[in-house]
């Protein structure tokens, strides 16, 4: 609006032909009047119209004002409803505005240069609005996508922490779980067979401290990726070669265990291998922890689509396990979890006879690696 004073004020500033009258402080005034509904154009346009209309015409007709080069009320009026209004709204008005300026022009030099001229700077003043509408829709529109786009990668990151944790917790419980318990059953024969078998209790506390070495290494491995912001070495996960050596530290707390592979036997994923892994070493570790059992077997059967994991005990099974034992904890879930990120199932239960306890636990393999 101060724009505008100004640019109106400047004909009463410049000095006038002396054979006309000279501008008086009432002609500013209504050129002040006129300026003034500028300041509600955003709230109501329509009648800011009207008011500039009423204050022109009075100085049109009642006054012997200083003309004005362009009419700027009128068109910052038109800009403003072209920006601002419906559609219906802009029509009418834009109706009105072409019968406001035939008048105008029909009382004062009534040429048709005037008038062309006059609708041209109008329109101009519309499209500049329209233009100004669109454009504003477009920014909304995108800084809507931009926003939507920042929470749905929030949404996916916190997602993928709580992938990430979930992994973690996996895997220190399984690496954890299998370690303590293997090193508690060996710590628990130990006393025993200082007694009765000195080379038996050397080889006990030897497979404690081997697999206490063994968790170590894996736990420092995970934490080490953990602590550091870059991207750092990361030791490949045991797999399906690693399993003799974990089915060795097992028959070394007791049980016999015995190990099979049928079908096709191939190379397959790291990361398919690492869940067969963990599979059979949480399936083991039930087995030392709760099971009692004499006799293990382990079974991976490669089938052109599949694999199959089973690991069978001859123990008390799920209805022996010892009171205050956990029942069905955080490693059978886990093992749930692990297979079904591979497309899997797993299954647990008695053994064909209703004695013992099985793990069973089916993992898809794609076609594209038959033959690899």
């Amino acid at each position: 609006m101060l724009l505008v004073q100004l640019a109106t004020a400047i004909p009463f500033v410049v000095p006038r032909d002396p054979r006309e009258d000279p501008a008086t402080w009432t002609a500013y005034l209504v050129t002040v009047l006129g300026n003034l509904p500028l300041v509600w154009r955003r709230r109501a346009p329509v009648l800011m119209l009207f008011a500039v209309v009423a204050a022109g015409s009075v100085y049109q007709l009642a006054l012997d004002g200083p003309g004005q080069p362009l009419p700027y009320t009128g068109l910052i009026c038109l800009y403003t409803i072209a920006l601002h209004c419906p559609e219906r709204v802009r029509l009418v008005m834009g109706g009105v505005a072409v019968v406001i300026i035939v008048i105008s022009v029909a009382l004062n030099t009534r040429t048709a240069r005037e008038l062309l001229f006059t609708l041209f700077v109008f329109a101009a003043a519309y499209a500049l609005g329209r233009l100004q509408a669109t454009r504003q829709a477009y920014t909304a529109a995108v800084e809507d996508r931009a926003a939507q786009l920042e929470r749905a990668n929030r949404i996916e990151a916190e997602q993928a922490a709580v992938r990430e944790r979930a992994r973690i917790a996996r895997e220190m419980h399984d690496v954890l779980s299998h370690a303590v318990s293997i090193m508690i059953v060996q710590a628990e024969a130990g006393p025993v067979a200082v007694r009765s078998a000195p080379a038996r209790a050397e080889a006990a506390f030897e497979a404690i401290a081997e697999t206490g070495r063994d968790a170590m290494a894996q736990l420092r491995t995970m934490l080490g990726v953990l602590r550091t912001q870059e991207a750092a070495p990361r030791a490949p996960q045991p797999g399906i070669a690693a399993l003799p050596a974990l089915l060795d530290r097992v028959r070394a707390s007791g049980p016999r265990v015995s190990y099979a592979r049928t079908g096709e036997v191939r190379e397959l994923p790291a990361a398919l291998e690492a869940t067969v892994h963990r599979v059979v070493q949480e399936a083991l570790t039930n087995v030392v922890k709760h099971a009692g059992a004499g006799a293990v077997d382990v079974r991976l059967d490669y089938g052109s689509a599949a694999l199959t994991v089973t690991v069978a005990d001859d123990g008390r099974g799920p209805g022996g396990v010892p009171s205050g034992a956990p029942a069905g904890g955080h490693g059978l879930i886990g093992v749930r979890e692990r297979a079904a990120a591979h497309g899997g199932t797993a299954w647990t239960g008695p053994g064909p006879d209703g004695t013992g306890f099985v793990v069973r636990v089916d993992l898809v393999t794609s076609p594209l690696e038959v033959g690899t």
